[in-house]
């Protein structure tokens, strides 16, 4: 047998190892009587979901954009490698990343298991050429496990920088937000008409904050527990100011305290905190300008202005 075929046995048996553990860990899961009624839970939920996405569809829903989340929701919710609680907490970090959708965690979950079994494939494939690892086929196995790992957790890491620039967009828009908002207070609105309107206002300004706000208008119009809807507001922004914000209208609803005045203090301190991190901003610019300086525009002006004094004396020089 060849070096080519031996190296391709090698492949193909790291693979099936790969998937026979992946079937293993599935039927460890599913087994017994409780994997038995989880089991059956999953199907009827995936069954009523696929009724709702079939409605979907036939009222007009995307074309192969569609079946394919579709695809994936139903690979993601087969999956056993994932607990309730590690699903909840995908799912909150996705609506902090503005994905709230019924089948966001499905499709992040089995997004994650593609690209792990794409890079473990990788890892398999090109490890034979890498230097001090090819040779062995237990050094092979381990990177192809750490490259199904570094798959795995890939994703996420997208949506939580996604996440955080979300917020770190909204944080800069929110005092113009509760500026608007103390407008709307002192024209004699409702709370849940003022973040209506100041939804509204601020869709072509920060599309992230307006969204969140709108639907927290429309909680507020639907469910009538306004405590409720407001600390789900503040569940999915995550930022210590809305926080603020949030306690400060439940204290006022709680205990009758002029709403007004509340949102005009909290709408200065914002305002004010905000100046501040933009002064520490301009305050942190001049150290970081100095290494560019010295490796871009140093040199340039070292030869534009010792260089003709260097010619002039490379001439004198030549002429001695």
């Amino acid at each position: 047998m060849s070096h080519d075929s031996i190296e391709t046995l090698i492949n193909l048996l790291m693979l099936s190892a790969l998937v026979a553990g992946l079937a293993l860990l599935w039927v460890t899961k599913q087994g017994g009587r409780r994997g038995r009624i989880a089991d059956r839970a999953r199907q009827v939920a995936l069954t009523q979901r696929g009724a709702s996405i079939q409605m979907e569809e036939a009222d007009g829903a995307d074309g192969w954009r569609s079946r394919l989340v579709q695809r994936l929701a139903k690979i993601g919710d087969r999956l056993p490698l994932f607990d309730t609680k590690y699903r909840l907490k995908l799912k909150q970090e996705l609506a902090r990343s503005g994905y709230r959708g019924s089948l966001a965690v499905s499709v992040l979950l089995a997004v994650k298991f593609v690209v792990g079994l794409v890079c473990a494939a990788l890892a398999v494939m090109l490890g034979s050429g890498v230097p001090m690892v090819g040779q062995y086929p237990a050094a092979r196995g381990v990177m192809m496990m750490m490259a199904f790992i570094i798959g795995m957790v890939f994703p996420e890491y997208i949506v939580a920088f996604r996440a955080s620039r979300r917020r770190k967009k909204m944080s800069g828009c929110l005092p113009d937000a509760l500026d608007l908002l103390v407008i709307c207070t002192n024209a004699g609105n409702s709370l849940g008409v003022s973040i209506r309107r100041v939804a509204d206002e601020l869709k072509t300004i920060c599309p992230p904050l307006s969204d969140e706000f709108s639907l927290t208008a429309d909680e507020l119009k639907l469910s009538g527990d306004s405590t409720r809807a407001l600390q789900a507001l503040a569940e999915r922004i995550d930022l210590p100011s809305i926080r603020a914000l949030i306690s400060t209208l439940i204290q006022s609803m709680r205990y009758g305290t002029p709403i007004t005045q509340a949102l005009r203090t909290l709408s200065r301190t914002e305002r004010l905190a905000h100046v501040v991190k933009l002064e520490e901003k301009a305050a942190k610019l001049a150290p970081k300008m100095v290494v560019p300086m010295m490796l871009f525009i140093l040199p340039s002006v070292v030869v534009i202005s010792a260089g003709p004094a260097v010619i002039q004396l490379m001439d004198v020089m030549s002429k001695q």
